[in-house]
């Protein structure tokens, strides 16, 4: 009993060092760390946007329609004559709170509904599979776009959308690692000693399925940024006003001939958090040394 308290005393400082030099592997990899800093300066953005923004997301500037990129207004301005620049700064925290909100919501239940399936076996990880083998069939964005079909336009539609997309893909990868963990000796040490079933599924099994959750964490996060701003310029996600980035897009082609600024800046913005998110991921991989089977 001393042994395993001390194994258990010593298992925080040796995750957290391993952490430490995940990290360390990650900025010393310059495609990582370019990727890493894209990331964290969107996260701060998304943070303080709305005390930065030299305008609010719908002010229209008397006189300032169809203006070019100037050094006042940076990303020009629209047909309405309302400032991109402010517009893109203060829809990252929209994008990123909802693909963040709605990837923590797949991430948590994917690993729960994997854990339970993959240990359990049986009867309850086959209907589990064949149930999540049918949403699987359909493309993602034609899964999110039937969804919205019945749960109508909206911020809370828009995180169930992704939540549902993404749970039971989250859910495979999960189970895959289980399956493969299950049998090892110190699971089956701790199924003799008696421990408890929630004991067993995360104290025993859930530390090793973390590096195959921290990179599927990562490319949902990238995948969800991109369905969000797909469903908004398709009209289907968050409505107008918001300065929603695919809602932007969406608008400045409308007037691409005569604004293409208000086209370009919000495009650009999607397409530099998403490359910068997949540079993490894709790192992550190989520091984590992720089984071929398991990378998407």
């Amino acid at each position: 009993m001393g042994e395993v308290a001390s194994q258990q005393v010593d298992a925080q400082p040796a995750r957290t060092g391993r952490l430490l030099r995940v990290l360390k592997q990650l900025l010393r990899d310059p495609a990582s760390a370019l990727g890493s800093a894209i990331f964290v300066i969107f996260f701060i953005v998304a943070l303080i946007g709305p005390w930065i923004a030299p305008y609010g997301a719908n002010e229209q500037i008397p006189g300032s329609a169809r203006q070019a990129p100037s050094i006042e207004h940076p990303f020009g301005t629209d047909i309405l004559g309302r400032d991109v620049f402010s517009r893109v700064l203060l829809g990252a925290r929209d994008v990123l709170t909802l693909a963040g909100v709605g990837t923590l919501v797949a991430v948590i239940a994917g690993t729960i509904i994997g854990l339970v399936s993959g240990y359990q076996g049986g009867w309850l990880d086959e209907v589990i599979m064949r149930l999540f083998d049918s949403l699987l069939a359909l493309p993602a964005f034609l899964l999110a776009l039937l969804l919205l079909g019945s749960l109508g336009p909206s911020r809370n539609s828009v995180l169930l959308v992704i939540a549902v997309v993404y749970t039971p893909i989250v859910a495979r990868v999960i189970r895959s690692v289980v399956l493969g963990v299950k049998t090892r000796g110190y699971v089956e040490a701790a199924r003799v000693q008696g421990e408890t079933y929630p004991h067993m599924l995360f104290r025993e099994i859930f530390p090793s399925t973390l590096p195959a959750l921290a990179v599927e964490a990562a490319l949902r996060f990238s995948y969800a940024i991109f369905l969000v701003a797909s469903l908004g310029f398709l009209g289907v996600g968050v409505q107008p006003p918001s300065p929603d980035w695919g809602l932007m897009v969406q608008e400045g082609r409308a007037n691409v001939t005569q604004t293409p600024w208000a086209l370009i800046a919000p495009a650009a913005a999607i397409a530099i958090v998403v490359i910068g998110v997949n540079l993490v991921s894709d790192r992550l991989k190989s520091i984590l040394q992720i089984p071929a089977e398991l990378r998407r």
